[in-house]
């Protein structure tokens, strides 16, 4: 079966859900693919990826919310802090979601649901070039 695989470099400006799918789908179309699955993977331990929905903000911002009220910046008990306050927090919730997912595509499309996006999730305050590797394996 056929490979292509490409890295996306994705600059971030905090926290934030940074939707990926138009990029990803835009790889699936230079790739020449018409059917298989692409794993999308996040090379960070401090950033992840979601599969979200991508029509209301509002369902993001909560998620966010919710992460934050989960692991908060102002954990005492935390020693790795030497990057800041929000250091060991994005680990860990980068290690509470995903660092890969995989989509699969047919006819050229990726096979998302109606309200579905692919998100990088940036979990530290500072901005950052972020990595994304798309390997996607198929036919032609």
């Amino acid at each position: 079966m056929p490979i292509h695989q490409a890295t996306l470099t994705l600059p971030t400006s905090g926290p934030d859900l940074l939707e990926i799918t138009g990029q990803i789908a835009r790889e699936l179309a230079r790739s020449g693919l018409r059917c298989g699955i692409v794993t999308v993977f996040c090379q960070h331990t401090s950033a992840s990826l979601v599969l979200m929905e991508n029509a209301d903000p509002s369902a993001r911002r909560d998620l966010e919310a919710w992460l934050d009220r989960l692991v908060p910046e102002d954990e005492a008990g935390f020693t790795h802090t030497s990057e800041g306050a929000d250091d060991m927090p994005s680990h860990i919730k980068m290690a509470l979601t995903r660092t890969s997912e995989q989509v699969p595509f047919a006819d050229g499309r990726l096979l998302l649901g109606t309200w579905q996006g692919v998100f990088l999730w940036e979990h530290r305050r500072t901005p950052h070039a972020r990595r994304v590797v798309l390997t996607f394996v198929g036919e032609e």
